[in-house]
């Protein structure tokens, strides 16, 4: 029986981060969960394209907008299972052992979608209170943001209609149609650099400010270009 995991990667310039990411995976692999991954990239002009064949990815082109390209990726996927991840994103030691509890969990089901629980790979104050809302977030109102990672069955994935195509805010379209999300035991460590540029406090409530307009209808496109600034 083929492992059952499909792992999903959307990168754009993510040389630096992408081998950590990489690296993490390797315990699935080991575990017989990993069936393929799938590097679904937007135009990247680095290193990212040289990592992912060496890696043996299946390799995804097209423009880059995250939601196209998360959309493109897991449309390839052959797993079961989707393991979808940012490429600044590496999963903590003994995700494997975790995840595939879960999966055995919904054994003769579908299964249930889960997430992992968010944590900046720095430390202080501000990094953890960040992480604290965003797990809260996640738990409490069914929102977690694709920097936690989603564990979703492909069947799921696909009876709630996809990632649509728009350049931010993917995430969470997707994960509102969803039922049953699950908070995985396994920490998700994230780069902190968007907030360590712009200020803990600005950028997070940057963040939220978003996430109102976009429940408040503005434009995916509009969101993202005022996310860039």
């Amino acid at each position: 029986m083929p492992a059952p995991i499909t792992v999903v990667i959307p990168t754009l310039n993510a040389a630096a981060e992408l081998p950590r990411c990489l690296e993490a995976l390797m315990e699935g692999l080991a575990e017989g969960l990993i069936r393929e991954l799938v590097i679904s990239d937007g135009g990247s002009d680095d290193a990212t394209l040289q990592l992912a064949e060496e890696a043996g990815a299946e390799l995804v082109s097209g423009a880059a907008s995250r939601g196209g390209q998360l959309r493109r990726g897991c449309a390839a996927a052959r797993g079961e299972w989707l393991l979808v991840l940012h490429a600044d994103t590496q999963l903590a030691q003994g995700w494997a052992a975790a995840v595939a509890t879960h999966l055995q969990a919904g054994a003769g089901d579908v299964g249930q979608p889960g997430y992992f629980q968010l944590k900046f790979r720095t430390k202080g104050a501000w990094p953890a209170w960040v992480a604290g809302w965003a797990n809260f977030r996640a738990r409490v109102f069914g929102l977690p943001y694709g920097d936690q990672g989603l564990l979703i069955p492909r069947a799921v994935y696909v009876s709630a209609g996809e990632y649509p195509d728009q350049p931010l805010m993917e995430d969470v379209a997707l994960v509102r149609r969803l039922t049953g999300l699950t908070a995985l035991p396994i920490t998700a460590l994230t780069s902190a650099a968007r907030y360590q540029r712009d200020g803990w406090l600005r950028r997070g409530a940057g963040n939220l400010w978003t996430l109102l307009r976009y429940f408040l209808g503005a434009e995916p496109d509009k969101l993202a270009r005022d996310y860039q600034k």
